[in-house]
């Protein structure tokens, strides 16, 4: 692969399209397009569990975000790009309605970070929820 070519990638639990900006031996410096699948919260060392000394609440990568990420974690995206807002909302709305669909602890308080983080991106990216 190589500088310029668009690419999905996977950051955390969380997967993405974006662009190689920078090529190195063990890694590719990507800048975020778009969103396909948005992080889950809590802990990734113990996922699905809330009785974890953090519960973190993850965000999507900001648009344009640059992040490093490992060779074997990036193949190449065929298709149109989608637009940064609306795929983020795409992303949000169905994590939210895996979690809404079943009633545990897990899912619950993923919710509740979902519901905070949905408030930082309407500010952010002007979106209408």
């Amino acid at each position: 692969m190589e500088i310029g070519q668009i690419v999905t990638f996977f950051n955390k639990t969380g997967k993405y399209v974006g662009e190689i900006t920078a090529c190195y031996s063990d890694r590719y410096l990507v800048k975020t397009l778009a969103v396909l699948k948005h992080p889950m919260q809590g802990d990734l060392h113990h996922p699905k569990e809330t009785e974890v000394a953090f519960f973190h609440e993850r965000k999507a990568l900001a648009y344009r975000e640059q992040t490093n990420i490992p060779l074997k974690m990036v193949k190449p995206y065929e298709g149109d790009v989608p637009d940064y807002s609306e795929s983020l909302q795409d992303a949000f709305h169905k994590l939210y309605g895996e979690l809404n669909s079943e009633e545990n602890a897990f899912n619950r308080k993923s919710i509740e970070c979902l519901n905070s983080i949905q408030k930082e991106y309407a500010a952010m990216y002007s979106i209408n929820w």
